[in-house]
């Protein structure tokens, strides 16, 4: 399902009856919107023809997810131009006990290196100090999701 065509929260349908109820999206939250919640998620996609998965911390602006990695393996090189993929989830949740209904949120789109504005950078939070023992150095990205996907269970 494109971005655009996700449908609004306290979008109503026709009972069998004939009547209107609302769905339960009025309580839902969309898939993007759920990004919100949780604060990294991991980014894919292909360099000289492997594919590769990390970490990114992001942020939920316009309509567009913004990504900040590092910059030290070139990986936000590889995604400049090219449609990548993205997704997040609260799984922890479950190792915490919380015992709260469990999502993941996927989706693809083009990616372009960005420099945010200081407003969003400091939606980021803190930076990690170092990856992998080198000092962390921030790359951006902003993906215009295309193609969204969410899975969820329930308990």
């Amino acid at each position: 399902m494109s971005f655009d065509e996700l449908p609004a929260a306290g979008t109503i349908r026709r009972a069998p009856t004939g009547t209107i109820e609302r769905t339960e999206l009025i309580r839902r939250v969309e898939p993007i919107e759920l990004l919100r919640r949780v604060p990294y998620g991991r980014l894919a996609t292909s360099m000289r023809a492997l594919p590769f998965l990390t970490v990114a911390r992001h942020i939920v602006c316009d309509g567009h997810i913004l990504l900040r990695m590092h910059s030290g393996f070139g990986h936000h090189e590889a995604c400049d131009g090219s449609v990548v993929a993205y997704g997040a989830d609260n799984f922890n949740d479950a190792a915490s006990g919380d015992g709260g209904d469990l999502w993941s949120v996927q989706f693809t789109g083009p990616a372009e290196i960005v420099h945010p504005c200081p407003e969003q950078e400091r939606l980021f939070g803190i930076a990690p100090v170092s990856v992998n023992g080198e000092r962390f150095a921030p790359a951006y990205l902003r993906v215009d999701p295309h193609f969204v996907t969410e899975h969820t269970l329930e308990f």
